[in-house]
């Protein structure tokens, strides 16, 4: 799992993976890009993440899929991205096609429902919390 502040350097992150699993002899690379779009106004997002649950998400996503010979990686940003940039990727290794397809769909969907990140849109140099466009986390709030 991997921050960074700002907009994702699609180029490098991937070319970075790549350069990791040159060696292995995975024979699927399935990788997934979140790009802001250009909607509502927004002038780009801005995000907050809770990085120690984050991590104990993504270890248990690492043991589910080092069961089935494969790995995972992510990237997510960290603070302000603008429209048209990427917020956030992420990619499975497998030595099928078939287990990193379904990986990367289970994987983006768990995230998108679980991953403990608050989006805000950037509007006129304001930061204004996104909950119409925001994802429950199961289990989270007060009363739950």
């Amino acid at each position: 799992m991997e921050i960074y502040e700002g907009s994702l350097d699609i180029k490098m992150i991937f070319g970075k993976w790549l350069d990791e699993e040159s060696h292995s002899n995975y024979g699927a690379f399935i990788p997934f890009v979140g790009t802001i779009r250009d909607e509502d106004g927004i002038d780009g997002l801005s995000f907050d993440i809770y990085e120690p649950i984050l991590q104990k998400w993504f270890d248990g996503w690492v043991t589910k899929a080092k069961r089935q010979g494969a790995i995972v990686k992510m990237a997510h940003s960290r603070g302000d991205v603008a429209i048209h940039t990427s917020s956030y990727i992420s990619a499975v290794f497998s030595p099928k096609r078939r287990i990193a397809l379904e990986l990367i769909d289970e994987f983006v969907e768990d995230f998108k429902a679980n991953a403990p990140i608050w989006k805000y849109d950037l509007k006129n140099g304001k930061r204004i919390y996104a909950q119409e466009r925001s994802t429950p986390m199961m289990g989270a709030g007060v009363l739950q």
